[in-house]
């Protein structure tokens, strides 16, 4: 019986200090000035590279203090795909001896932002990545806390 205490309290003390129990962070709800200032900072850039309009799925968004992380899949109003090849980043850099679309994963996108007195700001930001750019060592000391998964 002691045996059995004993891994339980072993157990919960593990659950107790794993990165999860340990995170830092929060995901802003639906409809709060929080989540609606990030996917604000993040918009007009999207919309330089994609076109306009943007609407954005959020498949993770993380605050901790004055820095945040965004994991976002960006779509047209209504939930149309956006088509790469019909966008001002394509006219931009369409070169015909190239396919570099070959070299992009998509629209998804990350963000790195930073809180400036009462703004939000995307301070860093990549559309259609293929690597995890943002857990970089000149960017974990400042975002560690949203992105402990990848700063270790």
């Amino acid at each position: 019986m002691e045996r059995i205490i004993f891994a339980i309290i072993l157990v919960v003390a593990n659950w107790c200090v794993s990165p999860a129990a340990a995170q830092s962070y929060y995901e802003p709800e639906r409809g709060t000035a929080t989540r609606s200032a990030l996917m604000d900072a993040i918009r007009p850039h999207v919309e330089w590279d994609l076109g306009q309009p943007i609407e954005f799925v959020v498949n993770d968004l993380r605050v901790s203090g004055d820095v945040a992380f965004a994991s976002l899949a960006p779509q047209r109003p209504g939930g149309a795909p956006i088509d790469l090849r019909d966008t001002p980043w394509y006219r931009r850099n369409w070169d015909p001896n190239s396919d570099f679309m070959d070299f992009m994963d998509g629209t998804h996108t990350e963000a790195l932002y930073r809180r400036m007195r009462d703004t939000w700001v995307a301070v860093h930001f990549a559309i259609g990545a293929t690597d995890v750019w943002y857990a970089w060592d000149e960017y974990c000391p400042e975002y560690r806390s949203v992105i402990p998964e990848w700063c270790k």
